[in-house]
């Protein structure tokens, strides 16, 4: 009996030592070898994509970039990896990287299997694209029966097609591939005749098909595709400097400070952008998160508020020109609402 409660106790402790370990983790890794090891997409436009010289843009470059500077005070020590729709959990489980930005679903079995998201940074929703020319006529989805859909693997957007089909009574016959690039291919090469995953992707992905004005997205939305950041489980220091990287892009959007204006308003007189730019006296917010003080200057310095970053990657000053619709902010009728920062 004695051994068994020696056993048990022993047992608690080195459950509460590891625990203690993955707590204190990340953040001062990240700190030590000097980068971020941020996942990103394998390529897509507006979002995550390399140029011919292997230059990192995109909404969630942006982001990666913004969890930099938080750190360092320098957006250019981060590193990416492009990850599949199938890799990239895995590799963020195994520890290949430190976070995962990567247009990923906010699910209940991603949260629930070892991983965090730590906010929404795009309500996005699964959707269809069609070639109009090859399907003349069709103006809904629900007129896709029998059809032959290109979907990627490992992804929520097989489920969910699945799903809407079934419940609309309608066939088709999915055409499935691992890698994005694939689907890309096979769709632009006519072996399928509906492309379909989330919206924002489907805007993207038309553009670097080979005739482009041929294509429409069909209007229906099918899914709720919440969108956003995810660490590893067990990490709370660090999966709050992620979520609070994001709030505090939004924050400075609400309160009207840019990439323009950040260093002129360190010397301003309200009292909550003292606060947000770390310029109040006495506090500490940035030092509570292991950062810096002046955490929020160095985000905007970088990478804008919120509304620049997604501007200039997926709204109107970019080739897909998404409108804010549901991502703008709270006071704007949207669903982007960022905790206080006090």
């Amino acid at each position: 009996m004695k051994n068994f409660v020696l056993k048990s106790v022993l047992g608690v402790s080195a459950l509460l030592l590891l625990a203690s370990a993955a707590s204190a983790g990340t953040l001062e890794d990240v700190k030590k070898k000097g980068f971020l090891q941020c996942g990103v997409n394998t390529g897509l436009a507006g979002f995550a994509a390399p140029n011919d010289k292997g230059e990192w843009s995109g909404f969630d470059v942006d982001y990666c970039r913004a969890v930099a500077a938080a750190i360092f005070g320098d957006a250019t020590k981060v590193k990416f990896t492009p990850l599949s729709a199938k890799d990239r959990l895995p590799a963020l489980q195994s520890g290949e990287i430190d976070v995962l930005i990567r247009n990923t679903t906010w699910t209940l079995s991603r949260d629930s299997q070892g991983f965090d998201f730590t906010g929404v940074n795009y309500y996005d929703g699964q959707g269809f694209m069609i070639n109009a020319k090859k399907l003349s006529g069709i103006n809904s989805a629900l007129q896709l029966s029998g059809a032959s859909v290109c979907v990627q693997a490992g992804t929520t957007t097989e489920l969910n097609l699945a799903d809407y089909f079934k419940a609309n009574k309608m066939e088709y016959n999915p055409v499935v591939f691992e890698k994005l690039e694939e689907v890309n291919a096979a769709y632009d090469a006519g072996r399928c005749d509906v492309y379909t995953t989330d919206q924002s992707g489907l805007y993207a992905i038309r553009l670097t098909l080979s005739a482009p004005d041929d294509h429409v997205v069909l209007p229906e939305i099918i899914s709720k595709e919440p969108l956003g950041p995810v660490v590893r489980q067990g990490d709370s220091q660090w999966a709050h400097v992620i979520r609070w990287v994001h709030y505090a892009l939004l924050t400075a959007e609400e309160l009207g400070i840019t990439k323009a204006n950040v260093q002129e308003l360190t010397k301003s007189d309200s009292p909550e952008i003292k606060r947000v730019l770390g310029q109040e006296a006495n506090t500490k917010l940035g030092v509570d998160l292991g950062l810096t003080n002046d955490w929020v200057v160095n985000i905007v310095k970088a990478v804008g508020n919120y509304g620049e970053v997604f501007e200039s990657n997926i709204g109107s000053g970019s080739k897909l020109k998404i409108a804010r619709g549901i991502n703008a902010q709270w006071s704007k009728g949207g669903l982007q609402y960022a905790m206080p920062i006090r």
